[in-house]
């Protein structure tokens, strides 16, 4: 099949590129013809706009001389939406089906909480769309307010999961966050949470990694003068994202909202003791007191706790962590996201 796929660039920092940078060379380019349209970067307003602009005028091109089998468009809420119109009304226009990946977090706000005349905009663009993909039962029940459940389905995210010894360096003292920096990850409850781990385990140290409200975040750990004890590294890739997973022992993430985050799956794969929220799909790879803890969004004493005790007891953390490599090795390894994405193509493929 030919699949045209509506993508970020790959430098682009976030969920969706990192799931996208995946198919880059793999196993469904030998099976498939992927042509990929770049639709988003980093960078100011007017950077983003002649991206998009330009990524319009490229997906026309692919329509008229390169016609795809099917438009792959991996999109979210808010802003992302509204670019992905054009691309979802010209390959309908084309007579093309559509399959709208989605990996937002914040479907409250996008569309429960929205206008009636939103609301109906929302209904009417993925009305259009052959097939949905949402990254947990959580969403896909959500979503089916929108559109029929038979055209939903549910691909998890998924993680390129380390060799062994994938802890080499392991800083039984260090904790780990990683994403953007901002309140919706739950970062502005950080400081009160490593105030109380300090209290019970006074050498704790916490790296940052991540881009966003920076000097804000900063401000708040001052605040309570716990700046010596936090290091921002700004965000990570490559080799030195990885020397993180390796070398931190927990992996702390008080989200309010996600989607399927693909931070989560790689602190997993790395055996990482493991402390988050129950939002989103995260229930699905966190088994509490078993792989993993999970609290509430905002409870930070219960976090702070949790983040403790796997700091005090290295077996325990280790054993806790090898638990949730497991999980991860066997449902979200890359070759298990493939193969059921192949066959959502098959379905829109078949019709």
């Amino acid at each position: 099949m030919r699949i045209c796929m509506i993508v970020p660039e790959s430098t682009v920092m976030g969920g969706i590129a990192s799931v996208v940078n995946g198919y880059r060379g793999s196993v469904l380019e030998q099976n498939h013809t992927v042509n990929y349209v770049e639709s988003y970067c980093n960078g100011n307003k007017k950077q983003k706009l002649i991206k998009a602009l330009g990524a319009y005028v490229c997906f026309i091109k692919q329509l008229v001389y390169n016609r795809p089998d099917i438009v792959h468009i991996h999109s979210s809420f808010g802003p992302s939406f509204y670019r992905k119109i054009p691309f979802i009304y010209l390959s309908r226009w084309a007579g093309i089906p559509v399959i709208n990946h989605i990996h937002g977090a914040e479907f409250d706000s996008f569309y429960r909480q929205a206008s009636e005349r939103k609301k109906k905009l929302v209904r009417r663009v993925y009305g259009k769309c052959s097939r949905l993909i949402v990254l947990s039962q959580e969403w896909k029940n959500a979503i089916s307010h929108i559109v029929p459940l038979d055209r939903i389905d549910i691909i998890e995210n998924y993680c390129v999961i380390p060799k062994e010894p994938y802890d080499t360096g392991r800083r039984q003292n260090q904790i780990l966050f990683m994403g953007e920096l901002g309140e919706r990850k739950g970062c502005f409850d950080m400081p009160a949470i490593l105030e109380h781990v300090r209290q019970i385990f006074p050498s704790a140290h916490l790296v940052m990694a991540g881009d966003g409200q920076l000097e804000l975040v900063k401000d708040a750990f001052r605040k309570r003068n716990l700046l010596p004890y936090v290091e921002f590294t700004g965000w990570v890739r490559g080799e030195e994202k990885r020397k993180l997973f390796r070398e931190s022992a927990v992996f702390l993430f008080p989200t309010y909202y996600e989607g399927m985050p693909v931070a989560i799956l790689e602190a997993m794969s790395y055996g990482m003791g493991i402390v988050t929220t129950k939002v989103g799909g995260i229930p699905m790879l966190i088994r509490h007191n078993e792989n993993g803890y999970l609290e509430n969004p905002g409870q930070i004493d219960k976090m702070a706790k949790y983040a403790a005790e796997l700091l005090q007891d290295e077996a325990y953390c280790r054993n806790m962590g090898r638990r949730a490599r497991i999980l991860v090795e066997q449902k979200y390894s890359l070759e298990h996201h493939l193969q059921k994405l192949e066959e959502t193509y098959r379905k829109v493929n078949r019709k």
